[in-house]
Formats: C-alpha cells, structure tokens, sequence
C-alpha cells in the first residue's frame, strides 16, 4: 500500500490486521507526483493518493477533502488572524513548490524568483522570511515548526484524498480494503466474491424457512387440548339444556317444591 506526505492510514491499517493477520499490509511512502507511477509499475496494490488521478487506467473512490491553510512565520500580520482571504496576501510572495498538491489556475501572491523543489524546501523559506507558503492543513501539520503557524485561507483549491488502485487488478483483498475505508463491518457482505454471497445468502434463506416451519407447528400443539377441553365443556352444557335439565343445587329438592312421603307425619284431627 503506497501512501503520499499528509495522509494517515494507521486506522485503516489496524483494521486490516485484526481482520487478515496471516496478510500483512506493508506500507510504503511515496511522494505525490510518484504515486500514480507506483501502481502504473505494480510497485504497489493500491494507493492512499491526492485527486486528480487518470480514471483511463485507474479506479478511485474520494474518502476526504482537506481544508487549505496559509503557512507564515508567527510575527506576520495574517498570524493575528483567524482566517485569510487570497485578497489579504496578495502583495505577500507566495512560494509555489514543484511537488505543490493544489490544483491552482494562478497561483496567488506575487511570484518568487524561484520555485522550490519540494514542500520541505518551501517550509525552510518561509522560516527564513522570504514568502509564505499555501498547502493542505495535513501536509502543515507534518512540517510543524515551532517558529511557523498556520491560518486557514479561503477562495483557493483544495486537496482531495483517494483511495485509488489499477482498474484491472480489482482482486478480493483490494475489495476487502475498500470495504475497511468505506467503514463497513466485517460482516457486511459487499465486496466478498459472488459465489460466497450466493451461498451465504442461499443458507440463511433455508434456516428462516426451516424457522416459518416449526414455530406455528409447535403453537398449534400447546392450543390443541385446551380447545378441544372448551368443546368438551360446551357440548355438555347443550346436553343438559335438551332434556329440561339445569344447574343442580347442592342437598335436597328444589326450591319451591312440596316434598312427598318423606318429612314428618302429619297430625290426624
């Protein structure tokens, strides 16, 4: 895996150990403008890089856009600001380096005599007071001086980061890293091969129809003999009601009936 100065693929690297730790993920820097060369010559997979990238050859999916920022020593007057404008640097000189990562139509600023080879260099220039200096905040932040500060600075480009790998060498593994920087989990079904979605998919269908199967079996066996126990009560109930009997009550005849030879013999006159 090639990354360019700025990016920071350590979570993504962590993820990918936990969930392949027989596949090492090897990690390789390489500068901006190389990035493209290094997949093109198969000296690496895949590549954490900064857009633009030829989608002719290669496949890339944007994951951020970086905010731009203006480097300057921390006595310059944009210090004293919270945020900066092209207008408010526009009689400052404005170092333009050869590996710069933005996509500027004119560069803004007045130009310097000559333009550094490298970020770094530029960094060193604006130390030493000859410009200032406009770049992506990561790539501010990885050559943090104590002498330098930053300002964020509007109406400029900025910087795009991708993950980005040949169109035609799309393997699993490559999937697999998609899925890690797009936050899938490892369950998550996108990006594993046809066959093992065909598969996973065919087996879950059987255990939910074998489930649908067996739950309304086992309710019908406990409701069984409790119905047939209310059918049983109520055919009993109609029985008695046919053949003029009803509720008895508990000792003796009914209520309102004279009893017959039983009872104490009546007094003769």
């Amino acid at each position: 895996m090639a990354y360019v100065p700025g990016v920071t693929p350590g979570k993504w690297v962590r993820i990918w150990n936990e969930r392949h730790p027989d596949v090492p993920l090897v990690l390789t820097q390489v500068t901006a403008a190389d990035a493209e060369a290094a997949l093109r010559e198969h000296g690496a997979d895949a590549a954490l890089l900064r857009l633009p990238v030829d989608r002719t050859t290669f496949s890339a999916i944007p994951l951020y856009t970086e905010t731009s920022v203006v480097v300057c020593p921390k006595d310059h007057l944009v210090a004293a600001a919270d945020e900066v404008t092209v207008d408010d640097i526009a009689d400052d000189i404005v170092l333009h380096p050869l590996d710069d990562t933005l996509d500027w139509e004119r560069p803004p600023g007045q130009p310097a005599f000559e333009r550094p080879a490298t970020t770094a260099d530029a960094i060193e220039l604006v130390a030493a007071g000859i410009g200032l200096l406009i770049v992506p905040q990561s790539l501010a932040r990885l050559h943090h001086r104590k002498d330098l500060t930053y300002r964020t600075i509007t109406d400029t480009p900025q910087s795009q980061v991708a993950l980005s790998w040949p169109e035609e060498a799309t393997t699993d593994l490559v999937e697999d890293f998609i899925g890690i920087v797009r936050g899938r989990t490892v369950n998550s079904s996108r990006g594993r091969r046809p066959d093992e979605k065909a598969s996973k998919t065919s087996k879950e269908a059987k255990e939910a129809k074998a489930d649908r199967a067996a739950q309304p079996k086992g309710r019908q066996q406990k409701q069984q003999p409790r119905q047939g126990q209310k059918q049983g009560q109520k055919a009993a109930g109609q029985k008695r009601q046919a053949t003029g009997g009803g509720p008895r009550r508990s000792g003796g005849a009914p209520k309102g009936s004279r009893s017959g030879g039983s009872g104490k013999p009546r007094r003769g006159r």
